[in-house]
């Protein structure tokens, strides 16, 4: 077990499906990654989910007129969780923000606790979150082989700007998390 909370941000249709405007190309190896995650975080995992809002605010409505694709009620098959993932999503924090550090996802991670982070897009809902997290003071790791940006140069710059903020928030892989000392 790896202490903390695992959060798995936006592993939905949306950014799976290769026609998709907002595809993330490697979305298929986040996924893998997110599944090698799980069994080390039961009990402790957060599924996210982004949203569009039903009448959006502010900036958000020119966000909408540039994505008017994305205007779809919750329950349409785009907003849906793939790759089993829903069958696994015991916990689910929906948001119409591209940062998910919600009241409820800070409240099942805990006061100065360790947020893990993995799924998509590296370059904005998970960089998002992460800012976010940090600024509230938890811990963050984000598990870099575990989520998947716009394209790879988006997310390897996502990736070096995340380090800019570190001890806040620390860059890792799967390989690289800290695990508990054997008899721990």
């Amino acid at each position: 077990m790896i202490r903390g909370h695992l959060a798995v941000i936006d592993m939905q249709r949306v950014f799976a499906d290769p026609a998709s405007p907002w595809a993330a190309p490697r979305y298929a190896d986040a996924a893998a990654g997110v599944r090698r995650l799980l069994p080390a975080f039961a009990g402790r995992v957060t599924f996210t989910r982004f949203l569009a809002p039903e009448h959006p605010a502010g900036a958000w409505r020119a966000y909408y007129d540039r994505w008017p694709f994305a205007r779809l009620p919750p329950q349409a098959g785009l907003w849906e969780l793939t790759d089993g993932f829903a069958d696994l999503a015991e916990h689910v924090v929906d948001a119409g923000t591209f940062g998910k550090w919600t009241s409820e996802l800070a409240a099942r991670v805990g006061p100065d606790g360790r947020l893990v982070l993995a799924g998509v897009s590296t370059d904005c809902c998970v960089l998002s979150t992460a800012l976010a997290a940090a600024d509230a003071g938890a811990e963050v790791l984000v598990v870099a082989d575990a989520c998947a940006g716009a394209d790879d140069d988006s997310h390897r710059r996502a990736l070096e700007i995340m380090r800019l903020y570190e001890p806040l928030i620390r860059v890792t892989t799967f390989a690289g998390l800290p695990l508990p000392a054997p008899g721990t």
